[in-house]
């Protein structure tokens, strides 16, 4: 078969890493990138450490407003799909390079497979949900990283095509953590393993508005002992001139394993990000999401994820006295061989 593989931001370079290695044991990929984050350390950096083929297409699309952009994607991976005559095109997560993807093969007549299908904050005010409910309607092979998404399908009336297969990230996490506890970025930091707190925050909900924003990095500001925050370029630009509290120490993102190192080694992070919920839960590490809502109620039915939003008391709280009870529940997000199964899976498309 050929398979067109669409990526574009961060998480679905590290979701890419495994699924691609999967794919072309069986089919022929063509591997195209939008472009959507392009600085080295948000894209480039991701492919030389995690051993991503080099795109055969990149798009160039670079940073704009939603609509935009997502209209920039559509008009620019049309003529791609047009001529590499897929079979299928695969997708990932949320993004709108997602959204594009889908929408442009589905118009085209490719059948289109959604890996992370299923997923829902219930939550339409932000962007990636929009781009989620989108996807998974026009998606031919839904791929679900866990029970409850393919529950959430079946809501909204959608069953043919659904398989539970495990999260991807899971299968990156245990094949390359190993590697990334050898890494030297905690001594490079000068940061002892359990005596920091790490911090991100990049969803336009928390950045759009200056004044919440400011209102986390006050509630940072509150936290016993330091907190590392690698800032990304949406929320370095929302900061502006804002001066940090003298315990935040802000440092420019970070690779894929680097990252993996720094959650493995925090004792507590907190997040707005999808992914960092999941990776905190994979390596071990308690995690509260600086949001109300979740596409992973699951890290909080299991006791390793609390939600506080932008409460600056509750964050205090958790921080200084919040420790998980009982064992980590195995099976969650699968068995760590959710990409041999999508790869397996992309043939019933045929």
């Amino acid at each position: 078969m050929i398979v067109v593989t669409v990526v574009g931001a961060r998480p679905q370079f590290v979701k890419a890493a495994v699924v691609s290695r999967a794919v072309r044991r069986r089919h022929r990929e063509v591997l195209v990138h939008t472009g959507q984050h392009y600085d080295d350390v948000m894209s480039d950096l991701f492919f030389r450490e995690l051993g991503l083929p080099a795109p055969d297409h990149h798009l160039g699309i670079g940073a704009g407003t939603h609509g935009r952009q997502t209209g920039r994607m559509l008009e620019a991976l049309e003529p791609v799909i047009e001529g590499a005559r897929p079979d299928v095109v695969l997708v990932f997560g949320d993004t709108n390079s997602t959204l594009a993807a889908a929408l442009a093969a589905a118009k085209l007549g490719v059948p289109v497979a959604h890996v992370e299908a299923g997923c829902r904050s219930y939550d339409r005010a932000m962007p990636e949900e929009i781009n989620r409910v989108l996807t998974d309607h026009v998606s031919a092979l839904l791929l679900c990283p866990t029970r409850g998404t393919v529950e959430n399908l079946a809501r909204e009336g959608l069953t043919r095509g659904v398989h539970h297969v495990g999260d991807v990230m899971l299968d990156l996490c245990r094949e390359r953590l190993a590697d990334a506890e050898r890494r030297p970025v905690l001594a490079a930091l000068g940061l002892e393993p359990g005596a920091y707190v790490l911090a991100t925050v990049h969803r336009a909900g928390n950045t759009d508005d200056g004044g919440r924003l400011r209102g986390l990095v006050a509630a940072f500001g509150r936290l016993e002992g330091p907190v590392l925050f690698p800032v990304h370029p949406r929320t370095r630009a929302a900061l502006g001139t804002t001066v940090l509290p003298g315990n935040v120490r802000a440092i420019a993102p970070v690779g894929y394993l680097d990252m993996l190192a720094l959650l493995r080694g925090a004792r507590m992070v907190l997040t707005d990000s999808g992914g960092v919920q999941k990776e905190a839960f994979f390596v071990g590490t308690p995690c509260l999401t600086l949001r109300d809502r979740t596409e992973w109620p699951e890290t909080v039915a299991a006791g390793w994820n609390r939600l506080v939003d932008a409460d600056a008391d509750a964050i205090a709280d958790a921080v200084a006295s919040w420790k998980p009870e009982g064992v980590m529940p195995a099976g969650v997000f699968g068995d760590g061989k959710a990409a041999e199964r999508i790869a397996d899976l992309l043939g019933s498309v045929r």
